[in-house]
């Protein structure tokens, strides 16, 4: 059993989530990924400067995150204890410029090699 907290645009709501593996192995135990919210300031982002964001988009993203918030989570590697965020520009700059301190992250755990594999 695990407590999450669901944080609305003006509320904060505690609730439980229950589930069953049903005997399979956990994320933890195969390695998957997980969900878990970042600060942003810990999530380095070695392509931002490849391209630039559609502003529209961002502030699009913006209205949409302000109304209901994050609904898809950025895909982070986190190698050696750092988080490399790859996918997820509009989501994350729109975070940005909103001044939340953390985003929702799907975070898989890599090696130095497919940390290299994503920076080609």
């Amino acid at each position: 059993m695990a407590s999450f907290f669901l944080q609305a645009p003006c509320t904060l709501k505690n609730f439980t989530l229950r589930a069953s593996t049903n005997g399979a192995a956990s994320p933890s135990q195969t390695g998957g990924p997980v969900i878990v919210e970042l600060p942003l300031d810990k999530i380095r982002r070695p392509l931002m400067r490849t391209r630039d964001n559609d502003p529209q988009k961002v502030k699009e993203l913006m209205d949409s995150i302000r109304e209901i918030g994050l609904q898809v989570p950025i895909d982070v590697l986190e190698v050696d204890g750092v988080y490399y965020g790859f996918s997820g520009c509009h989501r994350y700059e729109a975070h940005q410029q909103l001044g939340l301190p953390t985003i929702r992250c799907k975070v898989r755990r890599g090696t130095k090699e497919t940390l290299r594999h994503h920076l080609r």
